[in-house]
């Protein structure tokens, strides 16, 4: 066996040469189907062999840009917790990092290696590992369009969203000067006819007896108008037109994103406790109702599903959940040495630097203060009531032979759906913001409720949380692990095949 080993591991004399990578991708997938065939009886290196494959297969380079693909917020977690780690990166490492599924993480993590030279690492055990180039982000960039465009679609993004929200509020104070023009419009109409006698002197009575200078609607206009809105951004204000569209429809979800925070937290928890955690562990980041008892963990089957996780069971009868793509990673540890480091922390001194629940954050139902609420209420309230009279006005006198009337009479029904809809809109939100916020405060408080358990923990959970401290495991994946790399030439694997076939001649 040692001589079929030695002459299938050492390469054939043949010309030196330096194969380039897309090369080597190549040679390396029809070697390693061979080297697979042999090895099926050994079933650790056969792993080793298949798991090279695949991955070799996954990244082999092509026309198409691979990272175009993935989802943008995919993406940039992905690549954030590639720098964080150190660009050198277990798909676990990522998936936990950011909060992903493994596949997630898995698919993004191949399609930027091989959109940025990144190149691939095989442990001795079968572990995959990614390592990116420290420009990787560079080269992404240039290659991919779509990252190109992506800083300037944003940008649109949100002039467009500001656009809107300042033509809401103008269309408060155009509505408020069409209106009060079109009154004073007819009243001075009223007024000449009343002059002429057409009407045998008697006087026309529209209900109020004051005028109102549209020029003076425009207040914010003035010249010390940018004075007052930089003092508002300093001191954490709004200016008209914003205070009028945070009081119609507020000022968007303040959870949004909140979910991959979530989940980030959530994986990151299982990676520094060696992946084997206690359902009642998981309990204070995820939605459980009070109705739930102790014993029912069917709240932890979606961290079960997105991280690949597995129950198992003690000698006492306890349930605990293994993670073993998040045991295993390629970021040095702070402590601890040799290949296995042993995770044996109690849970009370682990949260001393992790948030110990989930919190939702409650809506708003305006960031305004009261000041610019009232000049939000009493502008709408100001419009609402000229709208009522103007309306009444026009149904009095439907004819007139003024072109602006007629041009106020056809967009009168635009004006009065503005009016009432200006809060008809913030009364039904009030009371959708009010169940939204009765919801998330039950939920918090069910989290925090779990989190109290945890750091006063009876005798039996105790028991339980230790245990589960002492099954934890995790792994560093260190270079003097690695056995194949797709970043060197054939000619330099020389090394990994010697290597191999000692350990064969070890087994035999």
């Amino acid at each position: 066996m040692a001589s079929i080993s030695t002459c299938f591991f050492t390469p054939t004399k043949t010309p030196s040469i330096s194969l380039k990578r897309s090369q080597l991708h190549s040679f390396t997938l029809q070697k390693s189907t061979l080297n697979l065939q042999f090895l099926s009886k050994n079933h650790k290196f056969s792993s080793i062999i298949k798991a090279s494959i695949d991955v070799a297969e996954a990244v082999r380079p092509g026309g198409a840009v691979e990272s175009d693909k993935l989802a943008a917020d995919v993406r940039k977690r992905t690549m954030n917790a590639i720098d964080v780690c150190g660009r050198r990166v277990t798909i676990g490492d990522v998936a936990s990092k950011a909060g992903l599924k493994l596949n997630e993480a898995q698919k993004a993590l191949q399609a930027l290696a091989a959109d940025s030279d990144g190149f691939l690492e095989v442990s001795d055990e079968g572990d995959v590992l990614y390592v990116f180039p420290k420009d990787y982000r560079s080269k992404l960039a240039a290659k991919s369009f779509r990252i190109k465009v992506e800083p300037l679609v944003e940008k649109t993004k949100s002039a467009a969203e500001y656009v809107i929200r300042v033509s809401f509020g103008t269309a408060l104070v155009a509505s408020i000067v069409i209106v009060f023009t079109a009154i004073i419009a007819i009243i001075s109409s009223k007024s000449e006819e009343d002059n002429r006698g057409r009407r045998g002197g008697r006087s026309y009575n529209s209900g109020f007896n004051f005028y109102i200078n549209p020029v003076d609607l425009f207040w914010y206009w003035d010249p010390n108008y940018y004075d007052r809105r930089r003092r508002r951004q300093v001191e954490g204000g709004m200016n008209f037109i914003d205070s009028v569209f945070s009081f119609v429809f507020g000022d968007g979800d303040p959870n949004q994103g909140i979910e991959e925070e979530r989940w980030k937290l959530i994986g990151e928890y299982i990676a520094s406790n060696g992946g084997v955690v206690a359902a009642e562990e998981l309990a204070p980041y995820l939605d459980v109702y009070t109705t739930q008892t102790q014993d029912d963990d069917s709240y932890i089957l979606p961290v079960l599903l997105r991280f690949d996780g597995q129950p198992e069971v003690d000698d006492e009868g306890n349930i605990f959940y293994r993670f073993p793509s998040l045991q295993r990673t390629a970021t040095p540890q702070k402590s601890g040495s040799g290949r296995k480091e042993y995770v044996g922390r109690r849970w009370a001194d682990m949260v001393g630097g992790v948030t110990k629940f989930f919190k939702e954050r409650k809506w708003q139902f305006s960031k305004t203060n009261s000041s610019e609420r009232g000049i939000a209420i009493g502008l709408g309230a100001l419009n609402l009531f000229g709208v009522l009279v103007l309306g009444a006005m026009l149904r009095e006198s439907p004819s007139t032979s003024s072109g602006f009337i007629t041009f106020v009479t056809s967009i009168f029904p635009l004006l009065q759906i503005y009016a009432f809809s200006f809060f008809a809109i913030p009364f039904v939100r009030w009371f959708i913001v009010s169940k939204t916020n009765s919801d998330i405060e039950k939920r918090n408080l069910a989290r925090e409720q779990r989190s109290r358990e945890l750091e006063s923990p009876d005798l039996s959970l105790r028991r339980k949380l230790l245990s589960a401290r002492d099954m934890a495991q995790k792994t560093f994946i260190g270079q003097d692990r690695i056995v194949y790399s797709t970043d060197k030439d054939f000619s330099d694997q020389d090394y990994e095949s010697k290597e191999w076939d000692r350990r064969f001649r070890e087994l035999e």
